[in-house]
């Protein structure tokens, strides 16, 4: 009797080993793996990476029918292309959402569809860069995504910002590219913005706080499209960052300016550039000179439907402030200030 049932445990033992090892079989060979994204204000800026203007009739991605009603879009991949040669970048100011794979040959989209659901791109194209593979795709709002690697497909699924993120900041450090801005004591109003917002940045990357940024480096975008940006993902706030130029070279101090047109309640513009200026004032030991009404050639501001407020770092035109806002410790003081009041903000919103 034990002698049978050391046989008979002995064969169940050999079938669950066999099935175990047949599982680890399948598992291995059938995993899923979840690709990371960028956005776009963690894409480095290189020749490969700027966007090619000639469009040839040939690079346009075809798309399929099938599976059209799914939740996600299913990109076939060339043969042998591991997840981590699979870069994906959301170029959300631009409306692209840009694939790159390494070490592969577009050729491979002239023969191959994509399939699943591709309602929110109005158009898609592929191209050769070096001996990478780019896939783009213009899509039709803002979205993040989420991306499974599974059996040599890419499965892409779009989601809006606030189903993925509880809060939502929108900055706006003014001008770029060709206009400047104000200029007055070796001061430049776009560069000192981007400074501030790139050093709110650092602050903001671990604060559990998902932040989109019109620009972090030295391009204009249209301003109908800066405010489109926080109106989309339905921003909790929407921040501009810029400095004051005044005639009078005596004043000095630190302002926000906001729409008096468009009321929000509970917890408004109004509300919003007030926490600011405190808390800016507070942290960097300025003077806060007061709340203001936004010009009315203001698109950026007249057109939020999201709390928004400009905030005016100081008076450039003043030497004394000037001499303060060319230095890195006071502008990541500024910075400081302005996450502060964030935090503020969102307390008072909880409120």
């Amino acid at each position: 009797m034990t002698e049978k049932l050391l046989k008979s445990t002995a064969i169940y033992s050999g079938i669950f080993f066999v099935i175990a090892m047949c599982a680890v079989l399948y598992f291995g060979m059938n995993k899923t793996i979840e690709i990371s994204n960028l956005s776009q204000d963690e894409v480095v800026i290189n020749e490969e990476s700027i966007e090619v203007s000639v469009k040839k009739s040939d690079d346009v991605i075809m798309f399929s029918q099938e599976k059209a009603n799914t939740e996600y879009l299913c990109i076939p991949l060339p043969e042998n292309v591991k997840p981590d040669s699979i870069v994906i970048e959301n170029h959300y100011m631009d409306g692209e959402l840009r694939i790159l794979v390494a070490d592969a040959d577009s050729s491979f989209y002239k023969d191959h569809e994509l399939s699943g659901n591709h309602m929110y791109i109005t158009a898609g194209r592929f191209e050769q860069k070096g001996k990478n593979c780019q896939l783009s795709f213009e899509v039709k709002d803002i979205f993040e995504y989420r991306t499974i690697f599974e059996n040599n497909e890419l499965y892409v699924s779009f989601l809006k910002p606030k189903e993925m993120f509880e809060k939502i900041v929108v900055i706006d450090p003014v001008y770029g590219g060709s206009e400047s801005g104000a200029i007055a004591n070796e001061i430049i109003e776009k560069s000192i913005a981007l400074d501030v917002a790139k050093s709110l940045k650092s602050m903001l990357d671990d604060s559990g706080i998902k932040a989109y940024y019109t620009r972090m480096d030295d391009v204009n975008p249209k301003e109908d499209v800066r405010v489109r940006l926080a109106n989309n993902t339905k921003a909790d706030m929407y921040l501009r960052i810029g400095v004051s130029n005044n005639q009078d070279e005596s004043v000095y101090g630190i302002s926000c300016e906001y729409n008096d047109e468009y009321f929000i309640p509970g917890f408004g513009s109004v509300e919003l550039s007030d926490v600011m200026a405190k808390e800016i004032a507070i942290e960097a030991k300025g003077k806060a000179i007061g709340l203001f009404k936004a010009p009315i050639g203001s698109i950026a501001m007249r057109d939020a439907t999201v709390p928004a407020t400009t905030i005016r770092i100081g008076c450039i035109s003043n030497k004394q402030e000037a001499l303060l806002l060319s230095r890195e410790d006071y502008i990541k003081k500024i910075a400081q200030g302005i996450f502060n009041g964030i935090m503020k903000a969102y307390e008072s919103m909880e409120k």
